[in-house]
């Protein structure tokens, strides 16, 4: 009778990596095919330093909703106070690094928030460090306060601020930060993908956040639409998005400086999409639907670009649209 001989440990061993590495790929596919699908995978948003956002196009960062939101409610600060670019990557640079683009509770010493400013030193209550748009305006308060600025490398800038102890490391968030400036305010784009909206938006909460950036001016909301939409239909595969509630604002004046706000208004209102319940955001002749298209914007004529109504969901040249889940 011949013998039964066990497997030998190299085998064994070599046996358990080929099925390890076997699972991380069907892992790893399995995310890859969620991430393409309409509404499907993990919600994420991805900056590109162009309008095409296409792939090998343009530059790119790829964030969480949550860094999306606090990376553009710093940029909509800038913008709203009328700074140049340079400003609003020099803080964003600044965010990356203290907190990468988290609010946080906690830091060294008493640091906290996005810039991990100090009480004690005098940037604020804790209350007001953590919220989001006093604490990015209190850094551009200062920041503007430093002669020559934005000539200035923005390690030698961003320090002037913060009194980091590292200052140069402020210097490699710099290409990153240059992206979000562009998606945010500039000629880019923010794409953010995953589910459509399950629970109802609030207008009056989307109105206020774009109101302590912007202010109230030319900004209003209008009643429900009837009889919802393709939009609104297809929005994810979960729960039917109808028609929704819409926020408007208008553009109050023509040139650069307002189509950059409204540029600003139209990606913060993407970014905030998940948070607040927004469905649809609609900016100068292009629209984005949470849930479709993988999350990108759409030009007018683009296959399927419409909505319910019949309407491009791009809004008019000029005017950012924004609706509600409900």
């Amino acid at each position: 009778m011949s013998e039964i001989r066990e497997p030998r440990p190299r085998r064994r061993r070599l046996l358990r990596v080929v099925v390890g590495l076997l699972v991380l790929l069907s892992v790893i596919g399995y995310f890859a095919v969620q991430r393409a699908s309409v509404g499907g995978g993990a919600p994420f948003c991805v900056a590109s330093a162009d309008a095409s956002g296409r792939d090998g196009g343009s530059e790119k960062y790829e964030m969480s909703p949550e860094q999306a939101a606090n990376a553009a409610t710093i940029a909509a600060v800038g913008i709203a106070k009328g700074l140049p670019d340079r400003a609003v990557t020099i803080a964003l640079a600044t965010a990356m690094q203290e907190s990468a683009l988290r609010n946080l509770d906690h830091g060294d010493r008493d640091s906290l928030g996005l810039f991990q400013q100090r009480p004690s030193m005098g940037w604020g209550t804790p209350e007001q460090i953590t919220d989001p748009v006093y604490s990015a305006g209190i850094f551009y308060d200062h920041l503007v306060d430093v002669p020559g600025y934005s000539r200035l490398p923005l390690t030698v800038a961003a320090q002037k601020v913060q009194r980091s102890g590292y200052p140069q490391a402020y210097a490699k968030h710099e290409p990153d930060a240059t992206v979000l400036t562009a998606a945010f305010g500039g000629g880019g784009r923010l794409d953010c993908g995953g589910p459509a909206p399950t629970q109802p938006g609030d207008p009056e909460k989307v109105r206020e956040g774009l109101a302590r950036i912007f202010g109230k001016d030319g900004m209003h909301t209008a009643g429900p639409q009837g009889g919802g939409g393709q939009a609104g239909r297809n929005a994810g595969g979960g729960r039917a998005v109808e028609e929704p509630e819409i926020t408007m604002v208008e553009k109050r004046e023509a040139g650069e400086a307002a189509t950059r706000r409204s540029r600003a208004m139209a990606h913060w209102a993407v970014a905030n999409s998940r948070e607040m319940g927004i469905a649809r955001v609609s900016y100068d002749l292009r629209g984005w639907v949470a849930g479709q298209d993988r999350g990108r914007w759409q030009d007018k004529g683009d296959a399927g670009a419409k909505n319910g109504d019949g309407d491009p969901y791009g809004a008019a040249p000029g005017e950012v649209r924004i609706f509600m889940a409900r």
